[in-house]
């Protein structure tokens, strides 16, 4: 959505439009569901996040500041209420995160052989992302899965752009190394797998 159909919308939101405001939701509902999905790995703490994100911004929508995208505060409210979330619920189990973010399944009509490529696929990305510091996640999330721009992401960190790029490629670097081990595992676990179904020579003697 560009700028100028965004605040036409807020400001008639602001007087009580009602299909402005279903329009502002359905214009950044599912991108912040995606994200909070991502960040916390429980689908149903993203949507009471996302829920909780909304009911305050359309509350408080006199006191959007126009100077800024829309996104950017409605993020802003939802990244302060997952961080109360997890102060209150923490210790989460990692592996709760990663199950969270490797059961957000793929349809069933799809062929099995893709359904575990996409499974593999998924599970690779979510122990990447679970490697990295929270900061860091989030910017990769916030620059590959919102497509924000670098100075966007400053701008909602408050972090210099320079630390945001240095955020960016350290998160690649250890993303890549995650991945790359857990496919060594696993090429190295199915090896081990294929070995063990192998008749023995003297099975095959004996034949």
């Amino acid at each position: 959505m560009d700028r100028v159909n965004e605040q036409r919308l807020i400001a008639s939101a602001k007087v009580g439009d009602a299909d402005a405001v279903a329009a502002l939701i359905r214009a950044h509902q599912e991108s912040l569901y995606a994200f909070m999905l991502r960040m916390s790995g429980r689908p149903e703490m993203a949507e009471d996040v996302v829920q909780e994100a909304f009911v305050r911004v359309l509350k408080n929508l006199d006191r959007f500041d126009p100077r800024y995208r829309f996104s950017t505060w409605l993020f802003t409210i939802a990244k302060r209420l997952y961080v109360n979330w997890m102060q209150k619920f923490q210790p989460l189990a990692e592996s709760d995160i990663v199950n969270g973010w490797s059961h957000s399944g793929a349809s069933p009509e799809h062929d099995a052989v893709v359904l575990e490529t996409k499974a593999t696929a998924r599970r690779a990305v979510a122990a990447g992302l679970s490697s990295l510091g929270e900061t860091q996640r989030e910017i990769v999330l916030l620059f590959h899965q919102q497509d924000w721009s670098i100075s966007e992401i400053s701008l909602y960190l408050s972090m210099p752009e320079g630390t945001i790029k240095s955020h960016l490629h350290r998160a690649r670097r250890k993303m890549r190394e995650v991945i790359e081990e857990a496919r060594l595992y696993r090429d190295e676990a199915a090896e081990k797998e294929t070995v063990a179904e192998s008749p023995s020579p003297a099975l095959s003697e004996a034949r």
